[in-house]
Parts: structure tokens; C-alpha cells; sequence
């Protein structure tokens, strides 16, 4: 059992050597969806570029208010977004304001409408009540200002950094080249969708799996397809794919059967780091390097291709690609609705149906039988169920730690 490493150390060892990935180019703001940003983007001005009304109502001064009795005030004006009012307030005078609106010169405070109504003679009569400077105006510069950085080198351009670049004015985005992702199967029972299957082969899952898993996040991957349980065939293969390509995944041929040839080629064209970990399911993990590329070799069962994938590659690519931040699945605690089987040692990832109590706390459940090629158990799960390597057996009512599959995007 000493020679797996345990979960979090493989994280480490692997995090601890993926360096980002070097270049730059500028492209239009509309093709900047889901580029990650090389520099910093900085505001140019002031945004809001003046003080606004954040209500329709009326604009004027603070210390004209009662907080006693109603106040009567004239109204010398009309403010509209794009359309401001010229005329400054003087003392029992206000200006009819629209949310956006630039703030009158002279107004420091913004009364909703509906705390105000007409008098007989045209005039605004403002409710009493205790009124402070600057209610309901948006300050220019609240929300940046003029040199700050709006977003930072790193981010990834989801729908809401471009339409605050758009808003800055900025028309070309500074942007990391994409990240260049490869991969391929091994092993000669796998078949390519459409072929006719023989006793003893069976449809190749794994990479079409993978190639999802890579465009959720926005990868563009090559498929390399099958690759046949061949050294040479693999060794090819390797070298062909790390000339063009920062990273390369394959699935099988990682554990130490006699048509494993993972990490004996590996060894010999690059190095490898690790190659079992202490986790279930999963075991079999290589990591290495090929020439300039990361490589990841994972096992060949489906539900070990996922979880691996999640619990190391994905935080692997968001380095590698030079983005900020780690990664890494947010955990969240739930408990537990019936016993889970679990012997100390390793760390356990099992497949889990997660749904709300009406405390607010969340409740979860096993999705049954945990085994590793049982593809359908990741169907039917909403969640990773954490289960720590130091942990046992958990018992109903006990508290264990949770990632959501929901939101496993960007």
C-alpha cells in the first residue's frame, strides 16, 4: 500500500510541474468568447462616467428635506438618460429624474417617486422621512475607476467580461493562444462507432467521453482515435502528437498487464512521475511528459476516465491554459440518507444523488453499485460522494463531502 500515492500528493506532483502556456495574439471583441486574457484590462475611464439616479423620481438637495414635516419643492427641469438636465438646483428646487440619468449640478440625492406626489399648485411634495446625502445616486467610478483593473490577466472571456469590455470600449482583446489538446484510445478490442463488433470487442466509449468532457470546458481537441496495443504503434503515435500539441490523454494500457505499454513507452520517450494512486475507482494513473506536452494516461474503465479527468486533468488544463485560480470542484458537506461501504486506505470517489432538505441543508445517496466500467451509475449521479483515504464505513445521518456535477463548465 506505500507505493500509491495518495490523492492530494499526485495533485501536487502534477500541479507542481504544468508551466502555462506562452503566446499572445489580439482579436475582436466577438471572438473573444472563451479566450483566456494574456494582460490586464484596464478602464479607460470612469464607469459610471458621472453620477446617476439608480430611480425614477426626483433629483435635489439633501439639506432642503425635512425629516418632520412634507417638503415642497419646484420643479425647474427634466433629466433623462443621454439627455441631461442643464439646469443646476438651487434651494426648493428639484428636476424630474430617470434611472441612468446624470445627476443635476447642485442635486445630491435622489427621492423615488413613489414617495412623492403632486401639490395643488404643480409643485413636488416630498414625503417627511430621515434622508441622507447620496441615497439612490451612483457615484462615477463606483463600479471602476479610470486606470483600475476591470479584468485581470488570466480570466476567461465568459458572456459577462465581454460585454463589460464592450462597455469600456475596448475592440480588440489581448488573448493566450488556445490550448492544443490531443488524445487517443489503446487497445485492440475497441471499435470506432459504426463498425460491426466481433466476439470480444466492444464500442470505444472512452474517447467520445473524453472529447465532451474537453469541449464543456471549451477545448478543442484532436481525436486521434484507436491506437493498437502495439509499442511502436504507441511510441508513433507519442511523438507525433507532442510535436503539435500541449497535452495528450489516452485512456487504457496505464496498468501493468502484458499489452500495457503506457508506461514502458512513456519511460523511454519521456519520463514518468507516478503511475498508481491511492483512489477508487481509478488506480492505474500515469503522468509524464513527452517532449514539451503533458501527458495523462488514464485507465481504460469509463467511470475511471471520468474521475480522473475531473479530479486531475481538468485542474491541470486550467493551469496549462493560464488561467486563474485552481480548478479544482468545489466541495460541499451533505448527509448521508444510507450506510456507504468504504474500507480505510484510499480515497474514494463515489457516484451520488444529491438533493436539498427543507433546513436547507443537502442530503445524499449512493447510485448503487460502484463499479468502475458501470457507465450508467454516471447517469444517474448529480455529485462526486468524497470519501477521505483515512476514512471507514459511513453510517446514515453522517456527514460527508460532496461535488456537484452541475456547473462543470469553463
Amino acid at each position: 500500500m506505500n507505493q500509491w500515492t495518495p490523492v492530494a500528493e499526485a495533485r501536487r506532483l502534477i500541479l507542481s510541474r504544468i508551466k502555462p502556456i506562452n503566446g499572445e495574439s489580439w482579436v475582436p471583441l466577438r471572438d473573444a468568447l472563451g479566450c483566456v486574457l494574456s494582460r490586464d484590462i484596464v478602464a479607460p475611464f470612469n464607469v459610471p462616467g458621472h453620477d446617476n439616479s439608480a430611480m425614477d423620481g426626483f433629483a435635489c438637495r439633501a439639506a432642503d428635506l425635512s425629516a418632520e414635516k412634507d417638503t415642497a419643492l419646484r420643479v425647474v427641469g427634466d433629466s433623462f438618460a443621454g439627455h441631461p438636465c442643464t439646469q443646476s438646483v438651487d434651494s426648493g428646487q428639484c428636476v424630474k429624474i430617470m434611472t441612468g440619468a446624470q445627476i443635476p449640478i447642485g442635486a445630491d440625492i435622489v427621492i423615488p417617486q413613489e414617495e412623492t406626489h403632486t401639490g395643488d399648485a404643480g409643485e413636488i411634495i416630498i414625503v417627511s422621512s430621515e434622508r441622507k446625502v447620496g441615497t439612490h445616486v451612483r457615484a462615477a467610478g463606483e463600479d471602476l475607476r479610470r486606470g483600475d483593473a476591470a479584468l485581470s490577466a488570466g480570466q476567461l472571456c465568459h458572456p459577462a467580461e465581454i460585454g463589460l469590455m464592450a462597455s469600456l470600449g475596448i475592440v480588440e482583446v489581448p488573448v493566450k493562444r488556445k490550448l492544443r489538446v490531443a488524445f487517443f484510445s489503446t487497445g485492440d478490442e475497441l471499435k470506432s462507432l459504426g463498425d460491426t463488433l466481433i466476439e470480444g470487442e466492444v464500442y470505444d466509449s472512452n474517447r467520445h467521453t473524453l472529447a465532451a468532457m474537453l469541449q464543456q470546458l471549451g477545448i478543442k481537441a484532436t481525436d486521434l482515435g484507436v491506437v493498437a496495443d502495439e509499442a511502436a504503434a504507441l511510441a508513433e503515435t507519442l511523438d507525433a502528437a507532442a510535436a503539435h500539441h500541449d497535452v495528450i490523454i489516452t485512456s487504457g494500457g496505464a496498468s501493468v498487464g502484458e499489452a500495457d505499454f503506457i508506461r514502458p513507452v512513456l519511460a523511454e520517450r519521456g519520463e514518468v512521475l507516478f503511475w498508481k494512486v491511492a483512489m477508487r475507482p481509478g488506480r492505474p494513473l500515469a503522468y509524464g511528459k513527452v517532449g514539451n506536452a503533458d501527458f495523462f494516461g488514464l485507465p481504460g474503465n469509463p467511470v475511471s476516465v471520468m474521475v480522473c479527468f475531473y479530479q486531475f486533468v481538468r485542474a491541470a488544463l486550467w493551469k496549462r491554459a493560464g488561467r486563474i485560480g485552481d480548478g479544482m470542484l468545489p466541495t460541499i458537506p451533505a448527509i448521508t440518507l444510507a450506510p456507504l461501504k468504504k474500507a480505510p486506505g484510499r480515497t474514494e470517489f463515489q457516484r451520488g444523488i444529491m438533493s436539498p432538505k427543507q433546513d436547507g441543508n443537502w442530503t445524499v445517496r449512493s447510485t448503487g453499485d460502484q463499479g468502475s466500467g458501470i457507465l450508467s451509475s454516471m447517469t444517474q449521479a448529480n455529485c462526486f460522494i468524497v470519501l477521505e483515504d483515512s476514512r471507514g464505513a459511513v453510517t446514515t445521518g453522517e456527514t460527508v463531502q460532496i461535488q456537484p456535477f452541475e456547473g462543470l463548465v469553463g
